[in-house]
């Protein structure tokens, strides 16, 4: 049996805000945390818990106060702008509970834009990984359909495929489906979890919803800045 394989990794993390002024606020207070390759957890908390914080540092859209984060082995600390950019690229996808996907492109063109902007120029097997990726979410029929011709659900449904468009050790979803009706929520939720079972992503989902993080691997609470508990939903 394989040895588990870390893809994220955070030790003794602080994060924070205004540094050296009077009002000086620390958001994150020392946060350790590791993310096996493969794993489906949830992170979950109170508003104002840190949540976001948390997530922007996993995702590279800011920089720890102190501490060391580790993306696929790769010390962050080491990596300047540009660096982080190309991590970013080619480890991390993204969900959110708005889909933001660009108005005037269609839904592949959607899917395909992570890989475009990874590698500059769009080519054959992207624009074939994007087709399949919105085939396998059930949108095969609305694949030259822009974002205002398709519902809400459909929308979430072509933001899943496009986290996934350069195939992501580690996707990040913030309140995926917070925006979404119990059914749609359930359904977008089944197809990340597929996802992670068929081809082995790790997830890390936001969530209010006890129902959804009951059913990830392993629940992570965040209190008032500090990680609070850790175990199997």
């Amino acid at each position: 049996m394989a040895e588990p394989r870390e893809i994220l990794s955070l030790k003794a993390v602080r994060k924070s805000y205004n540094v050296g002024t009077p009002v000086e606020t620390e958001v994150l207070h020392g946060i350790d945390l590791v993310l096996q390759a493969g794993e489906f957890a949830a992170l979950i908390g109170p508003s104002g818990s840190g949540k976001s914080t948390l997530l922007h540092l996993i995702g590279l859209l800011e920089r720890p106060t102190s501490g060391e984060i580790h993306i696929g082995g790769e010390r962050i600390g080491d990596l300047d702008e540009e660096g982080l950019t190309r991590l970013r690229g080619r480890s991390l996808g993204f969900v959110f509970q708005f889909h933001h996907l660009l108005p005037g492109f269609s839904a592949i063109e959607n899917v395909m834009m992570p890989g475009l902007i990874e590698r500059g120029r769009y080519d054959e097997p992207m624009r074939q990984r994007a087709e399949w990726l919105l085939t396998r979410v059930g949108l095969a029929g609305a694949l030259h359909k822009k974002p205002s011709e398709l519902s809400g659900g459909m929308q979430q449904r072509v933001a899943v495929a496009r986290a996934l468009a350069v195939n992501p050790p580690l996707v990040l979803a913030d309140e995926p489906t917070g925006n979404l009706d119990t059914h749609t929520a359930d359904e977008i939720f089944a197809l990340m979890r597929d996802f992670n079972r068929e081809s082995g992503t790790a997830f890390l989902i936001v969530t209010h919803d006890p129902r959804l993080a009951a059913r990830c691997d392993r629940r992570i609470e965040l209190i008032d800045g500090y990680i609070r508990g850790q175990g199997e939903a």
